[in-house]
C-alpha cells in the first residue's frame, strides 16, 4: 500500500479494530481507526479501501480523475453548462494532460500547454480567440481546485501561471431601432420567425428563453412576460432546465403593440398552455438572421449582423413605426 501503514489487533471483546498510518499531502503523520470487525478480513478490507478512496484520486491520471470530477459536478449544474465543459475538457484539455498523474502536474507543464494552444491556428488559419483561451484555461483550473478542495491535493498548478486568454471580448453589437424595423420587414413573410424575434428584441431575452416559452407564459392581460426556464436541444433531445442564473427568472413589462400582435399569434396557434410557442431550434433562429440580411444586402450596404443573444434593445420602446 505504499505509504500507507496498517495495524489490524484483535480486542478482548472479540472484535477486530483497524488502523492506517500515512502521510498527508502537506508530509504530516496522519492516523485512521475504526473498531467493531467481526473478523480480521474485514478489518484488512476495510484499510485497503480507506487508502483507495482517499489516495487514489489524486494520485491517478488526470483522465482517470475526471471521472471523479464529473460524479461530483455533473449533477450540480445545468446539462448543456455540464456537456460544454466535457467538451472543452475532452477537446483541449485531456489530450495534453490525459495520461499524466494529478499530483505529478508541474506549473511549467501547464504554462507549456497554454503555449501551444495560444499558437494553435485552426483550419480557417485563425487562432484561438482570447475568450475562448481564458474559457479553457478556466476549465483547467476548475479541476485543480477541485482536487485541492476534497482530495488533498496540495496546490493548483494553474495558480503560479499567468492565465491565458482575455474575459473581455469583441464589442458587442446592438441594433438601433431603425435597423431592427427593417430586418423585421425583411423577415415578416414568415409570422413564426417575425414575432420570435420580436419577442428577442423588444423584451431583451436569450435565445434559449424564447424557445422555451408557453402560451401559460404570457399573462397578456397585465402585459408580462414571465420568463421560467430555457430550451437546448442536446444530443437530438428536447431539454428544458431552469434559466442560465437564478436572476434570470423574472417577469418583463410587454409594450402595448407587442401585447396586441402576441395575443392574435396565440389565438391562431391554437396550441395547449403546456405547449411551446416557438417548436424551432436555434439553428431556425441563425437560418432567419442570414435571410433577413441578404433580403436587405446589408453586407453590400456595410450593416452587419448581430448574434440574436446580443441583439437587446436598450432603449425605450417608443412604437414600431
Amino acid at each position: 500500500m505504499g505509504r500507507w501503514q496498517v495495524n489490524v489487533t484483535r480486542e478482548e471483546n472479540g472484535t477486530w479494530t483497524a488502523r492506517v498510518y500515512y502521510r498527508d499531502y502537506g508530509g504530516d503523520q496522519r492516523r485512521k481507526t475504526k473498531r467493531g470487525f467481526e473478523s480480521e478480513a474485514e478489518a484488512e478490507e476495510w484499510c485497503e479501501s480507506f487508502a483507495q478512496e482517499n489516495s487514489g484520486a489524486v494520485d491517478v491520471t488526470f483522465e482517470k480523475f475526471f471521472e471523479t470530477y464529473k460524479a461530483d459536478v455533473a449533477l450540480r449544474i445545468r446539462l448543456n453548462t455540464w456537456l460544454t465543459k466535457e467538451s472543452i475538457v475532452e477537446k483541449r484539455i485531456m489530450p495534453w494532460f490525459g495520461s499524466m498523474r494529478m499530483n505529478e502536474i508541474k506549473p511549467v507543464d501547464v504554462v507549456r500547454w497554454q503555449n501551444s494552444l495560444m499558437g494553435y491556428r485552426q483550419s480557417n488559419g485563425k487562432p484561438f480567440s482570447a475568450t475562448y483561451l481564458r474559457t479553457v484555461n478556466n476549465q483547467l483550473s476548475a479541476i485543480f481546485n477541485h482536487a485541492v478542495r476534497f482530495y488533498g491535493l496540495p496546490k493548483n498548478p494553474c495558480a503560479a501561471t499567468t492565465r491565458m486568454g482575455s474575459q473581455k471580448g469583441p464589442e458587442m453589437k446592438f441594433w438601433t431601432k431603425d435597423q431592427y424595423l427593417e430586418f423585421a420587414d425583411a423577415i415578416a413573410d414568415k409570422p413564426q420567425a417575425f414575432y420570435a424575434f420580436d419577442l428577442l428584441y423588444w423584451c431583451g431575452i436569450r435565445e434559449g428563453e424564447l424557445l422555451a416559452l408557453t402560451p401559460a407564459d404570457f399573462d397578456l392581460q397585465n402585459a408580462r412576460l414571465n420568463i421560467t426556464k430555457s430550451y437546448q436541444r442536446i444530443k437530438g433531445e428536447d431539454v428544458v432546465t431552469d434559466p442560465k442564473t437564478p436572476k434570470s427568472k423574472r417577469s418583463i413589462l410587454m409594450p402595448k403593440f407587442l401585447v396586441e400582435e402576441m395575443t392574435e399569434y396565440l389565438e391562431e396557434l391554437h396550441i395547449g398552455d403546456d405547449e411551446r410557442v416557438f417548436p424551432v431550434t436555434k439553428h431556425f433562429l441563425e437560418h432567419e438572421m442570414r435571410r433577413g440580411a441578404m433580403r436587405r444586402d446589408w453586407s453590400a450596404s456595410g450593416f452587419t449582423t448581430c448574434a440574436t443573444a446580443t441583439s437587446r434593445c436598450s432603449s425605450t420602446w417608443g412604437s414600431r413605426r
